[in-house]
């Protein structure tokens, strides 16, 4: 990771959060991008906050701010995302599109953005998708049907990408240990969740010369869930 430049989306979140303090501490210059505002300071050394990562335009115009400032990227992690739990009976058409939006198009135009300064050879994306996309329980449908588009994104940009030598990735985790997902499930044991510093642990490792041979995975980070 050392000096490396980074894109980080999701940025102010918890996990975007903990994302961006690992790569920092393994010396990456992290660049924040987030819908919240954001300030550069302590992990994040260039800030694109008020970004709406659903429109193409305010996307494309973060990462003209990123190749002004750095010239070229290493690296994007794709944290920005959201979560909704209903049961198709009783659920929403638009919480499908509203999942959609949050999870693949946000994830789509920042990778479209990102390709023109990607560094080639060595260049690399990690997405975050979910457990669930592999297989979904009640009140997950939506959810889960777009973290499964994540996924096969990863897999269809990795097979575009593999001659160019830039990596696209995916991880897959359970239930994140975050406080919202505590408040929302206070009697579950938070033991067994995905603490956000491991998960980016694994976010590193993808990101890095280590996995350098790696393109096209979905590793599970799935705790003792």
């Amino acid at each position: 990771m050392q000096d490396k430049v980074i894109a980080v989306t999701g940025a102010a979140g918890a996990l975007g959060r903990a994302v961006c303090d690992k790569l920092a501490g393994l010396g990456a210059s992290v660049v924040g991008i987030d819908l919240a505002s954001l300030t550069a300071g302590g992990a994040i050394v260039t800030a694109c906050g008020g970004v709406d990562l659903t429109n193409a335009d305010a996307v494309n115009g973060a990462f003209a701010k990123i190749a002004k400032a750095h010239g070229t990227l290493d690296g994007l992690v794709n944290v920005a995302g959201g979560f909704a739990w209903e049961t198709v009976a009783d659920g929403s058409d638009e919480t499908w599109d509203r999942m959609y939006r949050m999870n693949v198009r946000t994830a789509l135009l920042a990778s479209k953005a990102a390709l023109p300064i990607l560094h080639r050879p060595g260049g690399s994306v990690v997405n975050i998708g979910a457990a669930a996309s592999q297989k979904a329980d009640m009140g997950m449908g939506g959810y889960a049907a777009s973290k499964a588009g994540v996924s096969r994104l990863t897999e269809s940009l990795a097979a575009e990408l593999k001659d160019a030598g830039v990596r696209v990735n995916a991880v897959l985790p359970s239930i994140i240990d975050t406080a919202t997902n505590r408040k929302d499930m206070p009697d579950a044991d938070f033991s067994r969740w995905v603490a956000p510093d491991a998960l980016a642990d694994a976010i590193a490792f993808l990101l890095s010369d280590a996995a350098r041979a790696v393109t096209g995975a979905l590793l599970p980070v799935t705790g003792r869930v």
